[in-house]
């Protein structure tokens, strides 16, 4: 059992289901590109400073894999937030959080169809009992509302946010033989620098928000635990237990971004918001009980 792992992406969950939630309360407060450009400049300050001397170790190694390590920045890092924060200007939260579960089924699928890994029938299972704690919870308990989801421009920039980050994990495969750190600090470079000229395009637009007092406390949130703790939990989760099964965790961003929306913004605490919980963590149970022995 590989209790460290299951940590490090449980942790990862709850922090990106705090981005979701602090996200949606920085509209107003910040633009979309402004706060991805602010977050990545934090975030590259804090994990530059702690690693230097790693990375002039890693250095000949990184050198040669640059191209990859500015991908994952720029997929990953950038993309993926990018479109986060832009799609709930539009989209409903039901329709995003619905949409992020679809992140561990790209991961299954595209490892299944490029690399033929193995599936087993408890980890379909698994995944199932998650997606429907997952859509327990983004419909409040009802899930004869899932049928009136329509699609818009948010669910658009969704679909593209997600297919980004199951493409980020499925090219972690081929990270080189870095330290964390190392891997953490190139790609959050790549994502600063690839955030650059969409501030410039929101600036040419007149929809660019300088942060204000919430927008601060947006950035420093989305540096330091959504990108930092989260993205290195991630991928140390990854290294443990692979992609396939790393995957699964990221269904419990959307239950603990309902739970954290429950203790910061007041919403009540539901039957649904439980029982949601007890099925994302009973399928990832399952899925890893009952795994194939190559994953």
């Amino acid at each position: 059992m590989h209790i460290k792992a299951y940590f490090f992406l449980t942790i990862a969950a709850l922090c990106w289901g705090g981005n979701a939630v602090v996200g949606k309360l920085a509209i107003g407060h910040v633009s979309p590109m402004m706060l991805t450009l602010w977050r990545w400049a934090f975030a590259c300050a804090i994990i530059f400073a702690i690693s230097i001397p790693q990375l002039k170790k890693d250095w000949p190694v990184a050198r040669q894999h640059l191209p990859l390590l500015f991908t994952l920045g720029a997929i990953g890092y950038t993309l993926f937030n990018v479109l986060l924060y832009s799609a709930v200007h539009y989209t409903t939260a039901i329709n995003a959080t619905i949409e992020q579960a679809a992140i561990p089924f790209l991961i299954f699928l595209a490892n299944l169809i490029l690399f033929r890994i193995r599936i087993s029938i408890a980890q379909v299972l698994g995944f199932s009992l998650t997606l429907v704690g997952v859509a327990l919870t983004a419909s409040h308990g009802d899930l004869k509302s899932l049928l009136a989801l329509e699609m818009n421009f948010g669910d658009v920039l969704m679909l593209g946010a997600i297919v980004g980050y199951a493409a980020y994990t499925i090219l972690l495969r081929w990270r080189p033989p870095i330290d964390w750190r190392t891997l953490m600090a190139i790609p959050a470079l790549s994502a600063l620098i690839c955030t650059i000229p969409l501030v410039g395009w929101e600036i040419s637009r007149g929809t660019a928000i300088w942060p204000d007092q919430y927008g601060w406390l947006a950035v420093l949130y989305t540096a330091l635990f959504a990108s930092l703790v989260a993205q290195i939990f991630y991928v140390q989760g990854i290294v443990h237990i692979g992609a396939n099964r790393a995957g699964l965790f990221i269904n419990l961003v959307p239950v603990f971004g309902t739970l954290l929306s429950v203790i910061i913004l007041g919403e009540e605490l539901a039957a649904f918001h439980v029982i949601a919980l007890v099925l994302a963590l009973g399928g990832i149970a399952i899925a890893e009980r009952w795994k194939p022995k190559q994953t």
